[in-house]
């Protein structure tokens, strides 16, 4: 059998397939009363973890969870991420991870969600003007003050996590990666050796009319939709692959969380495995 939970950091038990909010619309009128139903049902429908960024809509998507949500249920992380930030020439987005933009996002995020201590916080990208110890040293300093609970990192190579974890412990990573892109693969490797939370993004290439057709036999066999067979094939891909598929939509949201109820044979996993690189 699959596990359904993960204990990222080593105690933080959460379910497997959470829900990535970044495609919330936050703006007022029914999108948002949509958004805000999509976050409710997501909880509703057991969903533990929560991903959301300073970088979606400036803290708007934050805001957006914690009107949905707070009082959070018990058991419930809503991970953030920061360092981007709008400090570019003319005001753009720009990754910028000195200290002091850190703490700031750190501070309006405690705000924004609501809470007193952030239970999982991700550095959105390493900054690659700013020395990454400067960055992950920032981050530890703030869980070392009770700000933050535990340290992730965002699209990092084996080389930049090694160089994070010698300077203090990190508890996840987020990278793109899914059935057919599989870029990341010594990234995942790592992370199940350390026994690091694997917080795939972008864990659907395509949409139904455009699944490779081998996910579209597979799920034809399984009387699934290819979504739910790419999702599936995450789940069981690691055990240390907690994917966070985002949707704007109350059906859809249903449909990626009746994945990990999908169980794909041997058979099915082979056929799948060889697509790597199949399709781009």
């Amino acid at each position: 059998m699959t596990p359904t939970t993960f204990p990222i950091g080593g105690d933080l038990h959460v379910r497997r397939l959470g829900f990535g909010a970044m495609h919330l619309p936050t703006e007022p009128g029914p999108a948002r009363e949509t958004s805000l139903a999509v976050a409710r049902r997501a909880v509703e429908l057991g969903v533990t973890l929560i991903d959301t960024a300073y970088l979606y809509g400036g803290g708007a998507n934050e805001e957006l969870l914690a009107e949905a949500l707070h009082p959070y249920p018990e058991g419930l992380l809503v991970t953030t991420k920061v360092g981007v930030a709008r400090t570019g020439p003319g005001g753009e987005w720009k990754l910028d991870g000195r200290p002091t933009v850190l703490r700031d996002q750190v501070e309006q995020a405690l705000r924004r969600l609501r809470v007193e201590r952030i239970e999982l916080l991700q550095l959105h990208r390493v900054d690659p003007d700013t020395p990454l110890a400067d960055q992950v040293g920032t981050l530890r300093d703030l869980r070392t003050e009770g700000r933050i609970g535990r340290i992730g990192l965002s699209e990092v190579t084996t080389a930049q996590l090694d160089e994070a974890r010698r300077i203090t412990d990190i508890a996840s990573v987020q990278n793109r990666y899914n059935l057919l892109d599989r870029e990341h693969e010594p990234v995942l490797a790592a992370c199940e050796a350390a026994g690091i939370a694997f917080l795939p993004w972008r864990t659907v290439a395509w949409g139904d009319s455009g699944a490779s057709p081998e996910v579209t036999a597979v799920a034809a066999e399984l009387d699934a939709t290819p979504t739910q067979v790419a999702l599936a094939w995450l789940l069981a891909r690691s055990p240390v692959v907690l994917p966070i598929p985002g949707t704007a939509r109350v059906d859809h949201l249903e449909e990626n969380l009746a994945a990990d109820r999908l169980d794909l044979l041997p058979e099915h996993r082979e056929r799948l495995d060889r697509l790597s690189g199949a399709v781009t």
